[in-house]
């Protein structure tokens, strides 16, 4: 089986002993070309570099004792005792749980609304009050190697991209943008050399287990005592209304044991991993949850939304029906967050640009296809200098039906070869379709192929399935629809 690699091993650490001039991070992306550019920008491959990094890390582990004949393996789960953390990791999760308590200092306000509370604003602003003197109390002043008179300093990009990660003061939203500013706020630390070198994956395991994890239990908190709004969300349409990473890591957690990042797989599951299935059964995800962020994350949108999980989550229901194991959807998510967040103007358009995450062309990038969706947002005229020249891109509204709309990472465009290896994914044209509004309906992603919607009992398509699968459509007896992912065979439906 192919393995699964970063375009590099790691993400490059800062030389600190080399001048660097710090920015204070920017909006850059204003249209679709700006999405286009960014996919092949130093600041794209840096953020997928350390996406991997982190996934890797959650791989279980082959140990192997020399008394034993065979290798045993060790599962990383929430609140693992045997995972060490560094003094790094330990204050950042000081520093969240004291954000956690600025919540109590804020109760909701009790008057009408529709939309979100509007306490929201003044835990935002406590925070955006605060966060200067939390960074200097919580992560250590050697890591701030420039000189305090420069105009701006590290600091100054932490602060930005922190307090990017807790929602929208304005919109009263959150969702996988602000997720993407807390990544790039661990990323700006981990390139100014805040976190220790270990073996093994050990300092990147720490950084998911205890950072991490608490930063989405802060940010469920947030959500369900400000009611906050889904921000950019799909809907039904979407994998989740507020977060992705979860969803990376926790599969990774029941995937094959591995000995190093080169071992891994892109299909199979532990041996004792719970079946995709069982995301549709409330008593294995209530046991589930406490030791895998998969079920943590599925548990929450059992604790925010009632119904038929099928119902109103149909992609995470569909991706259930995987026969091939926790690494295939693994595998799927890394995909899917490239196509879904990475390269979604509604997504990424707040993502800041500064000296670490940087607004420069990729050298080692190759030329992007643009997709159907950049190439649908609105156009602005700017000059030459106001943003370097993006590679040249195509118009897919000239295509026929027979030419294809190409992922980034697909072929010729995005992602370095080496960052899929093993990976080919096409991104069919939008169909309109409409909503299910029954049990026997078809479940439609709004990115599925552009064919006439099957009848009652048809199949359910998961986001990176590939385009021709074979097998029969089928519906459950129970009544509930089948979820065959072209590479997935009929499963029993969920209790």
């Amino acid at each position: 089986m192919a393995s699964l690699k970063s375009p590099r091993e790691s993400l490059e650490v800062l030389d600190p002993t080399a001048e660097h001039t710090f920015i204070l991070p920017v909006k850059r992306i204003h249209d679709g070309d700006d999405v286009s550019f960014f996919l092949a920008s130093r600041a794209y491959a840096d953020i997928m570099t350390f996406i991997f990094q982190l996934n890797a890390s959650m791989f279980p582990r082959k140990i192997v004792d020399e008394a034993e004949s065979s290798p045993s393996t060790k599962e990383w789960k929430l609140q693992d005792p045997d995972v060490s953390f560094p003094p790094i990791v330990l204050n950042l999760a000081k520093l969240l749980d004291t954000l956690n308590a600025i919540i109590d200092e804020v109760p909701p306000d009790l008057g009408p609304r529709r939309f979100g509370n509007v306490s929201f604003r003044k835990w935002y602003d406590l925070v955006k009050e605060r966060v200067s003197g939390l960074i200097d109390q919580h992560i250590p002043s050697e890591i701030f190697t420039s000189s305090s008179t420069a105009e701006v300093t590290a600091k100054a990009e932490l602060e930005a991209y922190l307090i990017g990660s807790f929602g929208s003061s304005q919109r009263l939203d959150y969702g996988t943008g602000h997720e993407l500013s807390f990544l790039a706020f661990l990323g700006c630390l981990w390139k100014l050399g805040a976190f220790p070198e270990t073996e093994n994956g050990g300092q990147e395991r720490a950084i998911v287990l205890g950072v991490i994890e608490p930063y989405l239990q802060l940010i469920r908190r947030l959500i369900l005592m400000y009611t906050l709004e889904p921000a950019g969300s799909h809907g039904v349409w979407g994998l989740d209304d507020h977060s992705f990473l979860p969803y990376i890591f926790g599969s990774a957690q029941f995937s094959p044991a591995i000995s190093s990042p080169s071992e891994i797989v892109t299909e199979g599951s532990l041996p004792n991993a719970p079946n995709p299935s069982d995301v549709a059964k409330l008593n294995v995800v209530e046991r589930e949850r406490q030791r895998n962020m998969y079920f943590s994350a599925i548990g929450f949108i059992y604790d925010v939304k009632k119904g038929p999980f099928w119902e109103h989550s149909p992609i995470l229901f569909d991706i259930s029906g995987v026969k091939a194991g926790w690494a295939k959807i693994n595998k799927g998510m890394l995909k899917m967050y490239n196509a879904e967040v990475l390269s979604k103007f509604p997504v990424v358009q707040h993502f800041p640009f500064g000296s670490i995450f940087v607004w420069e062309r990729d050298p080692a990038a190759i030329t992007i296809a643009q997709s159907v969706h950049t190439a649908n947002q609105p156009s602005k005229t700017v000059t030459p200098s106001a943003r370097p020249q993006a590679p040249p891109l195509r118009d897919p509204l000239t295509e026929t039906a027979s030419q294809s709309t190409r992922a980034p990472w697909a072929g010729a465009g995005g992602m370095p070869p080496a960052a899929l290896a093993g990976a080919s994914s096409r991104v069919p044209a939008r169909a309109t379709a409409p909503m299910p509004s029954g049990p026997n309906q078809p479940t439609k992603a709004p990115w599925a192929s552009a064919t006439p919607v099957p009848p009652p009992g048809g199949t359910t398509t998961a986001p990176w399935a590939t385009p021709g699968g074979t097998g029969a459509p089928s519906t459950l007896q129970s009544g509930v629809p089948s979820t065959r992912a072209p590479w997935a065979n009929k499963r029993p439906p969920p209790s």
